[in-house]
C-alpha cells in the first residue's frame, strides 16, 4: 500500500488538516466507488460537484479527502487536503498512484481537430508491424498489443489513463500512442504525463460549445506542447497557419511536416485513386492504401514521428505501404451493382470538406455524389449551417439527417442545418430525420458508379437519442440496404 504523502508529489497544496502518513487502498473521484481507506478527490464538474458527496465518501470508507473547499464539519479520523485545482491535483495523484507509468515507455500524444484517430492507429499498427510491443489510446478503441479495451472518451480520465499506461508497462509495451483532446488538456486529464513527443495535425472549427472562442480552442491544443520536456519532440503541420503557434514556448525540440511548403519532413502526392495514394516522401516513392490528400498528411505525420523515434526510414516506408485504413475513416465499399459507399467520421466543416474534395479529385465526373450528413445534438450549433452548405457545394444530391441528436429535437437540428442551404440548392436537398430511412433513400437514388457519402458517425455502432444508445452501424446498414435493393 502507498501512503497518502506518496501520491501528493507535485500537487499544489494549500492546506492540510490531519496526517498524510496514512496507508491508502485506492483513489477515486466517484463516491460510489469508495472502499475502506480510499482517497476521494472532489471534482467540480459541469453536471455535478464532488464536494457535495464528501460526506457520502467518508461514510463509505474514505480516509482522505482532496478538495478545493474544506467542509465546515470535519471528522478527526479523516485527512483533508485543500488544493488549488482538484482536476490538476487528480492528474498528479493518478500519475503518482500508478508509479508514473508514462516515464517507463515512449508515449506520443497527437492533438488537432482532424486526423488524430487515423494517426495514432497507424502509428500503433506501424510499430506493431516493426516488431514492438505497443499500446493505443483512441476514440475508436484502446489496445494493449492485441487486447482490445472499449473506449468511452477520446482521452480517458486521469485515473483510467494512468491505469491503462500502467497495464501497458506491465505487459512490456515499449511505445504507446494516444489521442489528446482539447477537453482532456483543459480538464488536466494529461497533467503529470510524460510524453516522448507531441504531434499537431490541424485546427479547424469545432468544440466552440465548450471552449466558447476559437482562441481558447487553440490555447487548449497548445497546452500539450507547453507541457513537453526538453527531452521530447514537438512535430507540427506547418501547412496549418496555427502550426507554428503550437511550438511557441515549448521546451521540446521543434520539427515540422508539410505538403505545400518548406519543412523538415516533406511529401508530394503523385497519384490519388480510390484504392490508395502514390506518395513521394523525403525523396522516396511509396504506395499506401489510404485515400485522399488529408490522409497524405496523416501518413507523413506517422512517418515523421517514427523517424523522430529513431526508426529506420526504409523500414518505416515499407511498413507504411502494408497498413490499411482505419475503421470509419473514408471506409470504402463497392456494391455488386457498382454503387460506391464511403463511410466517414467527418463531423466538422473542414473534415467534411476534405472528404468531399477527395471524392471530387478521384471521380470521373459522370457519376452522382449523394451526401448524407447530420450534426450531433448538444454540441457546437454554429457549424450546422456551414456543414450543410459544404455538402451542397460538392454534391449532386444532399440528404440532411440525424447524427446523434442526444437530448435535442432532431427536426430543430435540421432546421439549423437548413439555413446553410441556398434557394438554388434547395431543389437537390432532402431532409429525412430518420437516419436509417435516409440511408435507404440514398441507396434508392443511386445508380451504378454513383458515390454515396455517409458522414458524421464513422466507426460508431450506436445512435444516441434522449440519453439512450441504440444499435446503429452506418457501414453495416449501408451494405445490407444496397444489397437488398440490388437483388
Amino acid at each position: 500500500m502507498k501512503l497518502l504523502s506518496d501520491i501528493l508529489y507535485k500537487v499544489r497544496l494549500e492546506e492540510i488538516v490531519g496526517s498524510t502518513h496514512s496507508a491508502i487502498s485506492s483513489v477515486t473521484f466517484d463516491s460510489r466507488k469508495i472502499k475502506k481507506d480510499s482517497v476521494f478527490v472532489a471534482i467540480k464538474g459541469e453536471a455535478s460537484n464532488g464536494h457535495d458527496f464528501i460526506a457520502k465518501a467518508i461514510e463509505n470508507g474514505a480516509i482522505a479527502i482532496i478538495c478545493e473547499d474544506l467542509p465546515s464539519e470535519r471528522k478527526a479520523e479523516v485527512t483533508y487536503v485543500k488544493v488549488k485545482n482538484s482536476h490538476e491535483a487528480l492528474g498528479f495523484i493518478a500519475c503518482n498512484y500508478y508509479d508514473n507509468p508514462s516515464t517507463k515507455l515512449k508515449l506520443v500524444g497527437v492533438t488537432g481537430t482532424n486526423g488524430k484517430t487515423t494517426t495514432v492507429t497507424l502509428l500503433f499498427n506501424l510499430f506493431k508491424s516493426l516488431g514492438y510491443s505497443a499500446g493505443l489510446l483512441s476514440t475508436v478503441q484502446n489496445k494493449i498489443n492485441n487486447t482490445i479495451i472499449p473506449a468511452t472518451h477520446t482521452t480517458p480520465d486521469a485515473l483510467t489513463l494512468n491505469e491503462l499506461l500502467h497495464t501497458m508497462t506491465e505487459q512490456g509495451c515499449e511505445y504507446a500512442f494516444m489521442e489528446v483532446s482539447s477537453h482532456a488538456i483543459v480538464q488536466h486529464r494529461v497533467t503529470g504525463i510524460s510524453f516522448a513527443g507531441g504531434v499537431f495535425s490541424n485546427i479547424t472549427h469545432d468544440h466552440l460549445d465548450y471552449h466558447k472562442t476559437f482562441d481558447e480552442y487553440i490555447k487548449a491544443k497548445k497546452g500539450l506542447f507547453d507541457q513537453l520536456s526538453s527531452d521530447a519532440f514537438a512535430l507540427t503541420n506547418v501547412d496549418d497557419k496555427n502550426g507554428k503557434v503550437m511550438l511557441q514556448n515549448t521546451k521540446a525540440s521543434k520539427h515540422s511536416y508539410s505538403l505545400k511548403t518548406v519543412a523538415d519532413f516533406k511529401c508530394k502526392i503523385i497519384e490519388n485513386h480510390l484504392n490508395g495514394l502514390l506518395l513521394n516522401i523525403d525523396g522516396k516513392e511509396v504506395w499506401v492504401k489510404l485515400i485522399g490528400s488529408f490522409n497524405a498528411y496523416n501518413v507523413l505525420a506517422v512517418y515523421a514521428t517514427a523517424v523522430l523515434l529513431k526508426q529506420d526510414k526504409t523500414n518505416v516506408l515499407t511498413a507504411l505501404s502494408n497498413l490499411n485504413s482505419v475503421e470509419g475513416r473514408f471506409q470504402y465499399f463497392k456494391s455488386k451493382g457498382g454503387v460506391i459507399g464511403i463511410i466517414d467520421y467527418a463531423h466538422t466543416p473542414d473534415a467534411l470538406k476534405n472528404v468531399l474534395e477527395t471524392i471530387k479529385d478521384i471521380r470521373s465526373g459522370n457519376e452522382q455524389v449523394i451526401t448524407l450528413v447530420g450534426c450531433g445534438g448538444d454540441r457546437d450549433t454554429t457549424k450546422r449551417p456551414i456543414m450543410a452548405g459544404i455538402a451542397c457545394e460538392y454534391s449532386n444530391k444532399i440528404i440532411l439527417t440525424s447524427d446523434n441528436p442526444r437530448s435535442e429535437d432532431p427536426e430543430e437540428i435540421l432546421n439549423q442545418m437548413q439555413k446553410g442551404v441556398s434557394p438554388v440548392d434547395a431543389k437537390k436537398t432532402l431532409r429525412i430525420s430518420d437516419r436509417k430511412e435516409a440511408i435507404r433513400t440514398a441507396c434508392t437514388l443511386a445508380k451504378s458508379g454513383d458515390i454515396i457519402l455517409i458522414a458524421g458517425k464513422g466507426h460508431e455502432k450506436y445512435q444516441e437519442i434522449k440519453g439512450v444508445k441504440h444499435d446503429f452501424d452506418d457501414y453495416k446498414l449501408f451494405k445490407e440496404t444496397i444489397s437488398a435493393i440490388e437483388v
